[in-house]
Order: C-alpha cells, then sequence, then structure tokens
C-alpha cells in the first residue's frame, strides 16, 4: 500500500510558466517504527523522482512544506510523513497553520494496527470508552480532509479525494491521511489506471453575473473605494491585474499580512499595510471609506482593526474570493470567483469610471506623507541598544529587490508589514494568519525549496529561535542557503509591551521579570555555528549592514545576531485591538486601560 501512495504521488502533475512538473516537490520525512518499514522503503524506491529530506522536528518539517507551498503561489506543494505518536501530534500545530492560511499540506501520520493484534502498540493512546479513537483524531478539526486508513484499497478513494482538496481554490488546505502501521506494508492488486500520469490546472472561477452586475454598481456609486488586497491575489497571480485596476479607477490600496508584496512599493495608488499593523496612510482612507472591495482576503482581526477600522457612513464591502464562506462576511456583497478574473470583469464593467479625482489625490499625498514618517523609524543610528524598526532599515538597506523576507510572531511582523519594502512579488513572506512563534527558521527553509534563485533573509526574534531552530541544520544538510537575522531582546518583548499597554505589570515575558534563580548568558552565535552555520554577533547597525552584505556571498546558511531594544516600538500607524482587559482588578492601572477599552469597544461595528 505504501508503495502504491507513493507511486500515485509521482504520478500527479502540473503546469508552471509552461512546464509540466510533478505536484509533490518532495516528503519530509522523520521516521519511527509506525512507518519506517511502509513509507520508508517506499521512499527509497522513488527517491530520485520523489526526493525525501529528512528533518529534525515534525512541527518544523511541515511548517517548511507549508511554506514551500505558498512561496510556490500553492501550485506545488510537499506531504510529510511522521511515525504514529509523538511524531504525528507533532505535526498539529503546522496543520493548523496550513489550515488557517488555506495552504495545501499532505500530512502522511503512522497509525496503529487495524488488525489490533498487538494492542497497545508503542506509543499508542486508549480511550476507555471508544476503540476507534487514536492521537490521530487531533487532526480532524486542523484538516479540510481526514481520512484513517485501515484497508489497502482505501487509499484509491481516499487520494482521489485528497487531489481534489488539495488543488482546489476555495477547499485548499490541509488534508491528513493517517497511515495504519499494518495496512502501509499489506499488498494489493492495484489497478494500473491508479498509477497513470493526470495534470492538474489552477481553476479559475467565474463569478455569478448577478453577483458581479451588484458588485459593479456598488463600485460606481462609490466615492471613496478602497481595496483591500489579501494573500489570494497572490494564490491567483493577480499582482499585475491589481495594480492595472487601481491605476484605471484611481482606487488606493492596503495590503495585509498575506497580501503584502501583490503592489510594488513604488506604485502611487500602494498604501502599504492595513489594519491594526497598518501605515498611517492606509488606515486614515480606510476609516472613510465608503466601499471596501476586499479581495482574497478573510478580513481577520488584524485587517479590520477587529471591525473598528472602516467608520464610513453606510461603508458597503464586496467580497471577492473563491470562498463564499470569506465572500459573504460582515454583510459584503459577495462575489465569489478567482481574484484575477474578478478584477478583469469588474473592470470592464466599470468602464472609463474613476473614482472622484479628490479621494485618488488625497490618497497620494498620504501615502508620501506616511514614507517621511516612516523613514523617521527606519533610518541609521547609533543607538547601543536599535529598535526592530532600526534593524529592518538597516537589512533593507542591504537588500536586493528580488529578496525575499520571512518571519512569523511577535513584534517584527508588525514592524514589517508596516516598514519593509518589497522589490518583486512574493517577496514579503509572513505567517501571520495563526501568528506561530517557531515558523521562521522552517518557513524560510521551505521558500527557499521552492524560490532558490532568491536570496531569503529570516528575520526573527530570540524568543523564536529558542522555540524551533532545529532546521537550521536541515537547510545546510539540504544545501537551502539561507540569512538568519537574530534579534535578541531577552525575551518575548512584543507581549511585554502588550501587557503594559494592557494596565499589566511587566511578568514572565521578558527574562528578567521571569522567576529565576540566575538569568541565562546564551551565546547564540556559539549555537549557531554548532549547527553548521556561519555565525557573527554584530553590535551596531552599521555592522549589521556589512554582515548581511557579506552573508549573501556564503554558500551556506549564516546567522547574524544583534541586540536590539525590547521597549521600543513604531508608534506610528496603527489600528486599535481589541484584547479584553479585566474589568475588576486591585491594581489602578489595570482599571485605568479597562476604561480605555470600553470607550475603544463603542466603535466597533457589530454584526457588519
Amino acid at each position: 500500500m505504501a508503495q502504491a501512495l507513493v507511486r500515485f504521488l509521482t504520478a500527479q502533475k502540473t503546469v508552471v510558466d509552461g512546464k509540466t512538473v510533478p505536484v509533490f516537490a518532495g516528503v519530509f520525512a522523520i521516521f519511527g517504527h509506525g512507518n519506517v518499514a511502509g513509507m520508508g522503503e517506499a521512499l527509497y524506491q522513488v527517491r530520485d523522482t520523489l526526493p525525501t529530506y529528512r528533518a529534525h522536528n515534525e512541527q518544523s518539517m511541515a511548517h517548511a512544506a507549508t511554506a514551500y507551498a505558498k512561496a510556490m503561489r500553492r501550485r506545488r506543494m510537499m506531504a510529510c510523513t511522521t511515525s504514529i505518536g509523538p511524531g504525528a501530534t507533532n505535526l498539529v500545530t503546522a496543520a493548523a497553520v496550513a489550515h488557517v492560511n488555506r495552504i495545501p499540506l499532505l500530512l502522511l501520520p503512522g497509525d496503529v494496527f487495524a488488525n489490533r493484534r498487538p494492542d497497545p502498540v508503542l506509543q499508542q493512546l486508549e480511550d476507555f470508552g471508544d476503540g476507534t479513537v487514536t492521537p490521530n483524531d487531533v487532526f480532524r478539526p486542523v484538516s479540510r480532509y481526514f481520512d484513517r486508513i485501515t484497508r489497502p484499497e482505501q487509499i484509491i478513494p481516499a487520494l482521489a479525494r485528497a487531489m481534489t482538496v488539495l488543488t482546489d481554490p476555495a477547499e485548499c488546505g490541509p488534508v491528513t491521511l493517517a497511515l495504519c502501521q499494518d495496512v502501509q506494508a499489506e499488498a494489493y492488486d492495484y489497478p494500473a489506471s491508479f498509477f497513470e500520469e493526470r495534470i492538474w490546472s489552477s481553476r479559475r472561477q467565474r463569478p455569478d453575473e448577478d453577483e458581479l452586475a451588484a458588485a459593479i454598481a456598488a463600485l460606481r456609486a462609490a466615492q471613496k473605494p478602497v481595496i483591500v488586497t489579501g494573500g489570494g491575489t497572490l494564490y491567483s497571480e493577480a499582482e499585475a491585474t491589481l495594480a492595472a485596476f487601481a491605476d484605471k479607477h484611481g482606487i488606493p490600496v492596503g495590503e495585509t499580512q498575506a497580501g503584502k508584496s501583490a503592489l510594488s512599493h513604488d506604485n502611487p495608488l500602494g498604501m502599504g499595510a492595513i489594519g491594526v499593523t497598518g501605515t498611517g496612510a492606509a488606515n486614515e482612507l480606510a476609516a472613510d471609506a465608503d466601499l471596501v472591495l476586499a479581495v482574497g482576503t478573510r478580513l481577520q482581526d488584524f485587517t479590520t482593526g477587529s471591525w473598528a477600522l472602516f467608520k464610513g457612513d453606510k461603508h458597503r464591502i464586496v467580497g471577492l474570493n473563491t470562498q463564499p464562506f470569506d465572500a459573504a462576511k460582515h454583510k459584503a456583497l459577495p462575489l465569489v470567483c478567482d481574484a484575477r478574473v474578478g478584477l478583469e470583469l469588474l473592470s470592464a464593467g466599470l468602464g472609463s469610471w474613476k473614482a472622484p479625482a479628490a479621494w485618488t489625490q488625497k490618497a497620494i499625498e498620504g501615502r508620501g506623507a506616511w514614507l517621511k514618517t516612516a523613514a523617521r523609524y527606519t533610518d541609521a543610528s547609533n543607538a547601543e541598544l536599535p529598535s526592530d524598526a532600526q534593524v529592518v532599515g538597516a537589512v533593507q538597506r542591504a537588500g536586493k529587490p528580488s529578496d525575499i523576507v520571512v518571519c512569523a510572531a511577535g513584534g517584527l511582523p508588525g514592524e514589517l508589514h508596516k516598514l519593509w519594502q518589497p522589490g518583486a512579488p512574493g517577496g514579503y513572506h509572513m505567517e501571520y494568519g495563526y501568528s506561530c512563534m517557531g515558523y521562521e527558521i522552517a518557513g524560510g527553509l521551505g521558500v527557499k525549496l521552492a524560490q532558490p534563485d532568491r536570496e531569503v533573509i529570516v528575520m526573527v526574534g530570540d524568543g523564536s529561535y529558542l522555540m524551533a531552530n532545529s532546521e537550521i541544520a536541515t537547510s545546510i544538510m539540504a544545501g537551502a542557503k539561507l540569512t538568519i537575522v537574530v534579534l535578541d531582546n531577552r525575551g518575548y518583548g512584543c507581549i511585554n509591551r502588550l501587557q503594559r499597554a494592557t494596565g499589566g505589570e511587566s511578568f514572565n515575558n521578558l527574562l528578567r521579570d521571569t522567576r529565576h534563580e540566575e538569568l541565562p548568558d546564551i551565546d547564540f552565535t556559539a549555537h549557531a555555528a554548532s549547527l553548521g552555520a556561519h555565525a557573527v554577533k554584530v553590535k551596531s547597525l552599521a555592522e549589521l549592514e556589512a554582515a548581511v552584505t557579506v552573508a549573501r556571498g556564503h554558500s551556506r546558511t549564516s546567522v547574524v545576531v544583534i541586540d536590539t531594544d525590547p521597549l521600543e516600538s513604531t508608534d506610528a500607524g496603527g489600528a486599535w485591538w481589541d484584547v479584553a482587559v479585566p474589568e475588576v482588578s486591585v491594581r489602578p492601572q489595570v482599571e485605568a486601560a479597562h476604561a480605555n477599552y470600553v470607550k475603544a469597544k463603542t466603535l466597533q461595528s457589530i454584526g457588519d
């Protein structure tokens, strides 16, 4: 069965840039007793056509696979196989990341014996009241499709369903096929047709005519329209179409975390980041907009300022999305279709219509003002402990337009969202749908495997580095060279700032504020070097720029460490975020924060 499964995977193809290529670029594997004899032997037989990558952590390898698929704009993907037990359950967090972000990921964890002869097998969890439950049942809520293979012939319908989900723009997400370990090794006379080559193409769904007409009418009636572009624009390869649409109709564009880099940084109608970590330019327009064209975004709270950002009287939302669930959010006029097709048809229907010239000019002037503001935060400095923003500026100055920056979770994504200036589509790779600490280095590995000709710069805080760093060694094994910039603020600086902002006392976030007998003196450069990387610690922004430039010439992964200020952040731009503050406290700081919280909640559009 395992051999048949693997052979099926090698027969699945797609077309990228006019060239037919395998859908599955490889398999990340950590073997154990639950998959080494079945899947291990099967993968060995196809190692030249379906490469197997040996990772160091199951969660991290699934992060790498997710990042690969995202960087390939969901055209190609990878699979991950693990043993039963902790190897399998280590995948769950990564499955949630892929689920939230709508990324294809095939998970092939080992499972119990279907015949139950050796029950309880090593690493088997037993439910006292249900003999069918196994640890892999935890994948059900984080999988778009879940199946447990208890007979060898079951992979025939299961893999057909899996491919449908993995390649569907609306249903796309993780698929889990839990492979009973005895069944992996059982023979079955599979039909030859099961192994025939199949080419999967990207579906470009066209909209319903009535929905299209309603959306066109709403746009025509708008006096202050804005576009919010999300990851769906990039997955649709619609960035050129978006730029042409905005230019033709004079509509400013704000970018979500997933949508950033859809517009080139120098586009005069590109307002940059929108929402909680947004620019002043984008958020000012969003607050005044009477129509929001939401393209390929799920409108999560960081984008909408917890639904307090859009304040325009009687503002409307047009939800252009392949997934009806997202298209109809918050009373939106749904326009269920592919992003590129939808924008093209909207533009054709609008004809020569343009937003009022005064609105467009306001956007252009606001963008110029924001760029001047942002520069004050990113300019070179001699600060002993630079801010995250200043580090972002230094890395940007040492970069090239083709670079890809990778990050996730904490304060850095907020600074990068506001301040990073991507030079090419896909040049900004952020995991902020699930905001998963530990994604950064593994994600960088996946991005580099997908885009080997582009420089991949991973920016990561000391907290995330300590949480998951082992794939530095994997990147060296795979020849996937990264430049990793570690910002050491000695703790969880972002959450410490949020704690303070909600009236709390600094507690259990920065290392100095934890319960401790002795504070650790962590040598990140020595640690990174021990994993095989070039490693250096710099003492200034100037040294940082030089080190990033030098790292570009290295043939293997480099790690550059710099100490940063845990308290400083960019206080310009941004929008309110709903973080509940205790209604009752003995501390006056919390009571004051709660009063401000109650006032801020009045700005939310309930049910909108």
